[in-house]
């Protein structure tokens, strides 16, 4: 009889808890789409909000492939991705749950003052503090401060010490009144006047849409040293782009969004760009 892997047997205990699971692979991320699904071939996109249309038998959604159906979780290809897990995430707002990740110990100071205790998991860095409900995700809602809820994903690093408490109020208001996370800015990207004045060499504009959905593509296809992937892919994009004015919010947050399902945090995300964009002279 074979023995399960033991991410696979922390998978199943949490599903028949009515958790829902997806495996991590190495870097701690989700596995990427599969042939069938990369580039959004499968009508996932944008970032699979819904959990679906996409009917992929493959954990290659980042969260929305999260489940609690051990029929599903001892598939031949979820087990071969257990096989290669090296952690378990859950999707805690499938669980009724909202996990504020606090990153350092600055911010594990600032939450023993200004939220009520509850279920604690150390982290590698800090803590996660577990609250029951859900709410909608958000990160840096400040220095050091990720909230972790409905379309997002937690590692599981165990069941913690202490008793659940009700989503507070104090939760819910950092992702409303708290500082909005960094990102750029929300209008095109202006050239200096000295390079073209922000007119666009293109002649057409599927010239650059082809080169934004190949950005996202290489990014999705990643399965080592995303941090360097995404910021090479943002580097290529703005030095054919970032000089002519027609790259615009929406393709940001498309590239973005495929950065995050791989796992990188806004954080991540806004310093490769801005480290790009530098690096660039823009």
């Amino acid at each position: 009889m074979s023995t399960l892997p033991e991410p696979l047997r922390i998978a199943l205990e949490l599903a028949a808890t009515g958790v829902p699971v997806l495996p991590l692979r190495r870097g701690k991320v989700p596995f990427g789409n599969c042939l069938a699904c990369r580039g959004g071939a499968c009508g996932d996109r944008p970032n699979m909000k819904v959990p679906g249309p996409c009917r992929c038998l493959a954990p290659c959604h980042g969260w929305a492939a999260a489940t609690t159906d051990p029929a599903v979780l001892t598939s031949p290809p979820w087990a071969a991705a257990w096989r290669r897990a090296v952690a378990v995430a859950y999707h805690p707002g499938g669980a009724g749950l909202t996990v504020v990740d606090l990153d350092d110990a600055d911010a594990i100071a600032w939450a023993r003052t200004a939220l009520p205790a509850t279920r604690t998991v150390a982290t590698t860095r800090g803590e996660h503090w577990i609250y029951r409900g859900a709410m909608a995700s958000r990160n840096a809602v400040r220095p050091g401060v990720d909230i972790k809820s409905t379309m997002s994903y937690a590692r599981y690093l165990g069941p913690g010490t202490g008793t659940l408490t009700t989503l507070p109020d104090a939760v819910r208001a950092l992702a409303v009144n708290g500082p909005a996370p960094a990102r750029p800015a929300p209008h095109s990207i202006a050239a200096p006047s000295a390079i073209g004045d922000g007119e666009c060499p293109h002649r057409t504009p599927t010239y650059l849409e082809r080169g934004i959905a190949m950005a996202e593509q290489r990014i999705t296809a990643a399965r080592s040293a995303i941090h360097t992937t995404v910021y090479r892919t943002f580097l290529a994009v703005l030095s054919t782009h970032g000089r002519c004015g027609c790259l615009t919010e929406t393709h940001i947050a498309r590239l973005f969004t495929a950065a995050q399902t791989k796992g990188e945090s806004l954080r991540h995300c806004t310093d490769a760009w801005t480290n790009a964009r530098t690096r660039l002279g823009l």
